[in-house]
C-alpha cells in the first residue's frame, strides 16, 4: 500500500515546494517595498482614528461652548482671571485720585494686573488644547525590535497573496492526473476564479468591513481612554480578517471544484442550506472583530456566496432526477410515520 502512496507523495512533496519557494521569493521582493505595504495595511487604523478624534473634538467643543456661555452671564470664564481683572480696575480707579507718587504706583499695579490677567486666560487656553490633545490615539510599538518584525509579517502577508495564483496552480496540477481530459481544461477557471474571488474578499474586507469595525472598537470607551494602538497587535489581526474573508470568498471555487469531482450536487447543497447557515455565523464569529456589525458584514456575502454555489453546481453537477423523487419519496414516508407513531 505505501509503494501505491510513494508516487502520490513525492508529487505532493513537488508541489509543496514549489509552493514554498513562490512564497519564499514573492516575500523577498515585497520586503522591499515594506514600508508602503505598511502604510496600506495601517490606512483604515489611522482613518478610524482620525474620524473618532473629530468626534471627541466636536463633543468636547460643544461641551466647553454650553460652560461658555453659562459663564458669561457672570462676564469672566475664569475665577483666577475675574479676581485679577477686577484688581486691575480698582487700583485704576484708585491711581486717578491718589496723589502723583502713589498714583504712579497704583499705575504699575494695575498694569501688573493686567498682565496677570493675559497669563491666566492663555493657561487656560493651553489647559483646553491639552484636554483636545490627550484625546489623540496613537499607534505604538512595545518591542525594540517591533519595527522589524512587523516589516517581516506585512511582507510575508503580502508575499502569501502575490504567490497565491501559483499555489493554485500548484494545487490543480496535484489533482489533475486523477481527472478526465474535459476536466482537465478547467485549470484557468481555477487557478483565475481562485485568485480573484480571493482578492474580492480582500478588498471588501479592507474598503467594507474595517471601517465600520475599527471605527465602532475605537470609539466605543474612547470618552474615557485614550487609544495607544500596538502595532504588532493590530497587523496580525488585520491579516486575519483579510485572510478570513480570502478564504470565506473561497466558497463558491470549492463548491465548484468538489462538484466538477462529482462529490457534491445542487441537491446536497439545498438539503445542507439550513446547517450552512449556523457554520457561517460561527465562522464569522470567530474571524472578525467582537461587535455585531462586523460579523453580519461577513455572514451576509458568506450565505449570498452559498446561493451562487448552488447555481455553480448545477451547472457542473446537477442532482438526477431519479435521487431528486427519491428524496421526496422519503421525506413523504417521514411525513406519514410520524402521525402514526403519535397516534399509538
Amino acid at each position: 500500500m505505501f509503494d501505491e502512496l510513494r508516487p502520490h507523495l513525492a508529487e505532493l512533496r513537488k508541489r509543496l515546494g514549489l509552493s514554498v519557494l513562490s512564497v519564499f521569493i514573492a516575500f523577498i521582493i515585497a520586503f522591499t517595498s515594506h514600508n508602503s505595504i505598511l502604510e496600506w495595511i495601517t490606512q483604515p487604523l489611522n482613518n478610524a482614528l482620525t474620524q473618532v478624534g473629530r468626534i471627541i473634538e466636536s463633543q468636547d467643543k460643544a461641551t466647553w461652548k454650553m460652560k461658555t456661555a453659562e459663564q458669561t452671564k457672570t462676564t469672566q470664564p475664569s475665577s483666577a482671571q475675574s479676581a485679577a481683572t477686577k484688581l486691575q480696575k480698582h487700583l485704576q480707579e484708585a491711581s486717578e485720585v491718589a496723589d502723583s507718587k502713589l498714583g504712579i504706583l497704583l499705575k504699575e499695579a494695575a498694569q501688573a494686573a493686567g498682565e496677570l490677567s493675559k497669563t491666566l486666560k492663555g493657561l487656560d487656553l493651553n489647559s483646553t488644547q491639552r484636554i483636545h490633545k490627550s484625546f489623540e490615539g496613537k499607534i505604538t510599538t512595545h518591542q525594540v525590535g517591533g519595527a522589524f518584525f512587523v516589516a517581516l509579517k506585512v511582507s510575508f502577508f503580502a508575499g502569501l497573496l502575490g504567490a497565491l495564483p501559483f499555489i493554485l496552480y500548484q494545487l490543480w496540477l496535484f489533482v489533475a492526473p486523477g481527472l478526465y481530459s474535459n476536466e482537465k481544461k478547467m485549470i484557468l477557471p481555477f487557478v483565475v476564479g481562485g485568485s480573484v474571488m480571493f482578492f474580492v474578499g480582500v478588498l471588501f474586507a479592507y474598503y467594507i468591513v474595517t471601517p465600520f469595525g475599527f471605527q465602532f472598537l475605537i470609539t466605543f470607551g474612547s470618552f474615557l481612554y485614550t487609544p495607544f494602538i500596538n502595532i504588532e497587535d493590530y497587523v496580525g489581526f488585520f491579516t486575519k480578517i483579510m485572510m478570513g474573508f480570502g478564504l470565506a470568498f473561497e466558497l463558491p471555487v470549492f463548491a465548484y471544484f468538489l462538484a466538477l469531482l462529482g462529490l457534491v450536487t445542487d441537491r446536497t447543497l439545498i438539503d445542507f442550506f439550513k446547517y450552512a447557515v449556523v457554520i457561517i455565523f460561527l465562522i464569522a464569529a470567530l474571524l472578525t472583530p467582537p461587535d455585531i456589525l462586523t460579523q453580519l458584514l461577513m455572514a451576509a456575502p458568506l450565505v449570498i456566496l452559498y446561493g451562487i454555489s448552488i447555481l455553480i453546481v448545477r451547472m457542473v453537477n446537477p442532482a438526477e432526477e431519479e435521487d431528486i423523487n427519491e428524496e421526496e419519496n422519503r421525506t413523504k414516508t417521514n411525513e406519514n410515520i410520524l402521525p402514526d407513531t403519535i397516534e399509538k
